[in-house]
């Protein structure tokens, strides 16, 4: 192999034809230098991959003679563990979805994230909600869910409407019940195990999904409501606003449930974090996982402290005006 005086070619001789000479350019010159770099950096990943499986081996091997638990025995361990028999609050959580056409193809996408995180977090809990209800699913939000592979349809303790929440109390005015065609169920849950099969079993669920809500128990989570929320009631219906619109509409969520004739109120994070800024909007997931937080320690406070994030405080309090960030300027935002 030889260079060409002016460094801009490379020569070589053909293996073939040993006569013959082969010129690369500098182009081809760093693309070969390239395929030989990869080719060197897969022979020792596939080293480090042996090496690695042989220690897992003795690892094992190890852990078998001295009777301590396998991997595996751990993962089903932890799966035992989440689907332990657990306390379920006796209340629903109601998913507003019906804000389609205020969002962003980029809007849709975060709140689908967000909801996947608002099951994540009742699924985890010991004291989950024995309800979780998503209604007016339609347009962009179920497009984008169905296109995620449909992983939403085995969110176990769910329900999906096409219809609004109103439906809740719209009942049959012959029999003062609940009309099956009035109350269009997208999708049932396929299973409840995750709530504790003894303190959700089918009876159980059926009776709570079929019994009429009035619209006195139902109320609607909007940070511009001027009532505070003091707790939770099993038997009451919470609703969430399933909208990130990064405080575009004002509002938004107000207006609707006046127009629905519900109750509104707040969280209570201007009385125990009163130097956080006044506009207190956050994400539809962070606003879940406050009040599953309530249920499991009847406190407020140590509610917003576990779920606001950490970023907003120092030493347990909110950072100088001239340091933080409004939560309504979070990336992804909610409505309570």
């Amino acid at each position: 192999m030889e260079h060409d005086p002016a460094g801009s070619s490379q020569i070589l001789t053909s293996p073939e034809t040993p006569s013959e000479i082969v010129v690369l350019s500098k182009k081809a010159q760093k693309r070969a230098l390239k395929m030989a770099k990869l080719e060197e950096r897969k022979l020792e990943r596939r080293a480090r991959e042996k090496a690695a499986k042989k220690e897992k081996k003795r690892i094992k091997a190890e852990r078998i003679s001295a009777g301590e638990p396998l991997p595996e025995d751990e993962r089903a361990a932890k799966r035992a563990k989440l689907n332990h028999a657990k306390e379920p609050f006796a209340a629903r959580v109601v998913l507003d979805l019906g804000f389609d056409d205020k969002m962003s193809d980029k809007e849709i996408t975060s709140l689908c994230s967000q909801l996947a995180y608002v099951y994540s977090a009742n699924r985890r809990s010991p004291n989950p909600f024995r309800s979780l209800l998503f209604t007016s699913l339609n347009g962009r939000t179920l497009a984008r869910l169905e296109k995620l592979n449909n992983g939403y349809k085995r969110w176990a303790g769910t329900e999906w409407w096409t219809q609004g929440y109103d439906v809740l109390w719209a009942q049959n005015s012959e029999s003062g019940e609940s009309s099956p065609g009035d109350r269009e169920n997208f999708r049932d849950a396929p299973s409840d195990k995750y709530l504790g099969e003894d303190n959700c079993d089918g009876a159980k669920r059926e009776k709570l999904l079929s019994t009429p809500v009035s619209r006195d128990q139902v109320v609607y989570l909007t940070a511009d409501s001027s009532e505070v929320l003091e707790e939770l009631t099993e038997g009451e219906s919470y609703i969430i606003g399933g909208v990130c619109d990064h405080n575009r509409y004002k509002n938004l969520c107000l207006d609707k449930a006046r127009e629905s004739g519900v109750r509104t109120a707040q969280l209570p994070i201007g009385r125990f974090l009163s130097h956080l800024p006044t506009r207190k909007v956050l994400t539809v997931n962070q606003v879940f996982e406050i009040l599953v937080k309530w249920v499991e320690t009847r406190d407020w406070e140590q509610s917003l402290y576990a779920v606001i994030p950490k970023r907003k405080f120092q030493d347990g309090v909110a950072h100088e005006a001239s340091d933080r960030t409004s939560i309504v300027n979070t990336a992804e935002e909610g409505t309570a």
